[in-house]
């Protein structure tokens, strides 16, 4: 074989192997480049009702506040964030809960899931109106 044929072999066989090297290194890109799973979202706190009698819900933080709801035994309620107001048993806090109708419930007869924040520290969005004019008074 000519030194010109060995050249020409051998340039066969570079780009063949140049050839998978691209297909793999485009395949690796492509796996890299695909987006991962989505992570879950930050998961929304929530408590389970510890009293063996079951738990009121109440209009505001307090004992002395209308009952707007009842909750039985290990009745799992979503929490929106918590106050310190009044002591039940040793435990100020109090949860304000995330249902249709919002309510408070004694911290002290529910385990939580995780961190709660603070009330103050929780975005309130309020609605805006979108025609600023439309809303104008004069």
């Amino acid at each position: 074989m000519s030194t010109t044929e060995n050249l020409v072999a051998r340039g066969k066989e570079l780009a063949a192997g140049a050839g998978a090297l691209a297909a793999a290194v485009a395949v690796g890109a492509t796996l890299f480049a695909a987006p991962a799973q989505a992570a879950p979202g930050p998961l929304k706190p929530y408590g389970v009702v510890t009293a063996k009698a079951g738990l009121s819900q109440r209009q505001y933080p307090s004992t002395d506040s209308s009952v707007r709801g009842y909750l039985r035994h290990r009745a799992q309620v979503g929490l929106v964030c918590k106050v310190r107001t009044q002591n039940v048993r040793g435990n100020s806090v109090w949860y304000l809960t995330r249902s249709e109708r919002p309510a408070w419930v004694s911290a002290k007869y529910v385990t939580n899931s995780g961190f709660v924040k603070y009330c103050k520290d929780v975005q309130h969005h309020r609605l805006q109106p979108s025609n600023p004019a439309k809303h104008a008074v004069g």
